[in-house]
């Protein structure tokens, strides 16, 4: 029986590595696009659902974890900005405020299942336009949900957080690592 992690996401791998080295990555097919929920935390944990259980299907002798993180600012989920007009978009947004970041976490194996999602509350300082254009300019925004990275160029414009700071990279290490536990996968 192998642990596989259906994301491929490299902070994923790094924050997997924390909890045990000894996984596989297999990324899923899923169409995000096509999936709706009523709130976005119920949508991140779905997204995660349905990636956990769709290489759970091709490996079903293994245990499988799959992940999908949303920002959600005043309930507009924020995704991965699409180009520099939408990271800014995002970025301006949440300037100033506070906002949620939800990650949806979803372990299949032995015939079963568990979800659940994490939410971690993350204030931002009011963030000068220079720097958000200096920002977009990089290939920091766009492969994370919410337009930055606060383990990078972010962390200077994030004056609070509640919650769970891994959860904001991608992957709440502490409850994944209790899902695990749950499936006999540590």
């Amino acid at each position: 029986m192998a642990l596989i992690l259906a994301s491929g996401s490299p902070r994923r791998r790094e924050l997997m590595n924390l909890i045990t080295p000894d996984y596989t990555v297999r990324t899923s097919n899923v169409d995000e696009h096509s999936i709706v929920a009523d709130t976005p935390a119920h949508l991140a944990q779905s997204l995660a659902l349905l990636k956990a259980s769709a290489v759970a299907e091709l490996c079903p002798g293994d245990i499988v974890m799959g992940c999908d993180t949303v920002v959600d600012c005043d309930g507009m989920v924020f995704g991965k900005p699409a180009d520099e007009a939408d990271a800014l978009r995002m970025l301006r947004a949440l300037s100033g405020r506070t906002h949620k970041v939800h990650t949806g976490v979803c372990v299949c194996g032995n015939g079963r299942r568990a979800a659940t999602v994490e939410t971690t509350q993350v204030q931002f300082a009011p963030i000068p336009e220079e720097e958000l254009l200096a920002y977009v300019r990089t290939p920091e925004p766009y492969d994370k949900a919410g337009g930055y990275a606060i383990q990078g160029r972010a962390a200077l414009w994030c004056c609070g957080i509640v919650g769970c700071y891994y959860n904001i990279m991608g992957l709440p290490v502490h409850r994944a690592a209790q899902l695990l536990r749950q499936f006999g996968a540590l």
